[in-house]
């Protein structure tokens, strides 16, 4: 197997409280591939966008990076200096933040906005940078561009400007596009337009996508591989089309059975219960206070990764071969669809 092009292992990164540090993300290692989009799904407060500044050493105090490693094309991103740490952000890693209104100036156009991620990598002259900005405007299907490219965030629907946060982090045709919920308060039509158009760039610019989200369903017709993130740790990985067919893990189903879709009238299903509390972790499996299928194990200490299947793992107590416990993991499960 080729290098893969993101490797993080075993990542801590927690912030230091009046009681002591605590860990925001716990351990996670993942790899992404040449090519390929990693879904990263959980709920609000998994740790999920943590994870994402942590790659791109963005978290600010009181978070820190406390262990592991980042490797991206070969090179620790942990041991870079920060004047080369920032010749990496946006040129080779690009993030698309989930809000776009607050990630955009109020007091910049968009062109100005979009022309100075090319100046600052010393991509394109200011001339050649504001004709780049139209260009890429119009890459990403917002129109008449020419005319808007002079327009200001505040001047554009939802949807527009979050094309504009494409568009700039597409500017410099980087490698890996870190896209944090980028569908988050859009209706469904632009919710499908955007991950239409990330598809597009991903296959026009042969990108690497990591996908941010808390939406199976956009996982499902979006992303090659899935890591389930759940109180700062992964408890399930692998194939995107393995784990919503037969998810191994008690909060994977449980994620799966809260999609809508049922019968008219059916009463939604929901996971009982809230994340935990930064620093205030239950023992053992963080998930067992929600989980109906713990049992003894679960309560006393975190359990380790299983093989489950070809390049599928699950953290859970379902699959220690040394319990006597039948795992009520291989139920089968509804197929997930696709949004329409």
């Amino acid at each position: 197997m080729p290098e893969p092009l993101l490797a993080v292992d075993r990542l801590t990164t927690v912030f230091d409280l009046p009681g002591g540090p605590v860990p925001a993300v716990d351990a996670v290692s993942f790899e992404i591939r040449a090519g390929e989009t990693l879904g990263l799904v959980g709920e609000s407060g998994s740790g999920k966008s943590v994870t994402a500044l942590s790659i791109l050493r963005l978290v600010q105090p009181p978070g820190r990076i406390s262990g592991g490693s980042i490797r991206f094309k070969g090179r620790d991103l942990l041991a870079l200096s920060e004047r080369e740490m920032q010749s990496v952000r946006g040129a080779d890693i690009a993030l698309i933040f989930q809000e776009p209104m607050t990630a955009l100036n109020p007091v910049f156009t968009i062109g100005d906005q979009i022309a100075e991620t090319l100046i600052v990598h010393g991509r394109a002259t200011r001339r050649e940078a504001a004709a780049r900005a139209v260009e890429l405007l119009q890459a990403v299907r917002i129109p008449d561009a020419a005319a808007r490219v002079g327009d200001y965030p505040h001047q554009l629907s939802g949807g527009m400007r979050q094309r504009v946060l494409i568009a700039m982090a597409i500017a410099c045709q980087p490698s890996l596009v870190i896209a944090d919920e980028p569908t988050t308060a859009l209706d469904v039509t632009i919710q499908a337009q955007v991950l239409d158009l990330l598809r597009e760039m991903k296959k026009t610019f042969n990108l690497s996508l990591l996908l941010i989200t808390h939406d199976l369903g956009i996982i499902a017709e979006t992303a090659d591989r899935v890591a389930v993130m759940y109180a700062g740790r992964i408890v399930e990985s692998g194939p995107v089309r393995a784990i919503l067919r037969n998810p191994q893990h008690p909060y994977t189903r449980g994620l799966l059975a809260s999609i809508p879709g049922g019968a008219p009238g059916q009463r939604l299903s929901a996971i009982d219960g809230n994340v935990p509390m930064l620093g205030a972790l239950p023992p053992g499996c963080a998930f067992n206070p929600r989980c109906p299928d713990r049992f003894e194990p679960c309560t006393s200490a975190p359990p380790p990764e299983y093989s489950v299947g070809p390049e599928h793992r699950a953290r859970c107590y379902l699959h220690d071969p040394a319990t006597s416990h039948q795992p009520r993991a291989t139920r089968p499960q509804p197929p997930v669809t696709a949004r329409s």
